[in-house]
Parts: C-alpha cells; structure tokens; sequence
C-alpha cells in the first residue's frame, strides 16, 4: 500500500489516550510524533476509503448481475400470484 502524505491544511490540537510505554518507544524512532501520527492516520484513512469503495464496486456488480437474470428470467415468485 502506497503511503499518503498528510494534507497541508489548517491544524488542531487534539486529546489522545495513548499507553506511556507505547509512547516511549516510538520516540525512539521519531522526532515528530504527531507527524507520524497523522501519516499513519491518513493511510489508515485511505485504506478504509479504498475497502468501503471496493465492498460497493462488488455490491454493485452483484445487484446488476441479479437484475440481469431477474430480466432474463423472471422472478420464480411470479408463477405463484395469488390474484
């Protein structure tokens, strides 16, 4: 998965509840914590963005599928009309 560059756009400070120890670490590995917080929240974003899209290309798919051999065929509830 590529990574995805955070939007410059207008900031806000804002609460998280993140484990000390956890925190700690990952200053080892970064300067910036909030940047590479926000990277790794805009990838996550992405990637949720991406799965919703292809969950609906496949919702999609599945009902012009369905309304093909509904077309084609009919429905099996039509030889059965109470009227």
């Amino acid at each position: 998965m590529p990574t995805v560059a955070p939007v410059a756009a207008r900031k806000r400070a804002v609460n998280l509840t993140l484990s000390e120890g956890l925190v700690a670490q990952a200053k080892a590995y970064t300067s910036n914590l909030s940047a590479t917080m926000e990277t790794l929240l805009a990838n996550y974003v992405a990637q949720q963005q991406s799965t919703q899209a292809s969950r609906q290309q496949m919702a999609d798919a599945c009902s012009a599928d369905w309304n093909a051999v509904h077309a084609a065929v009919g429905s099996f509830a039509d030889e059965h009309s109470t009227l």
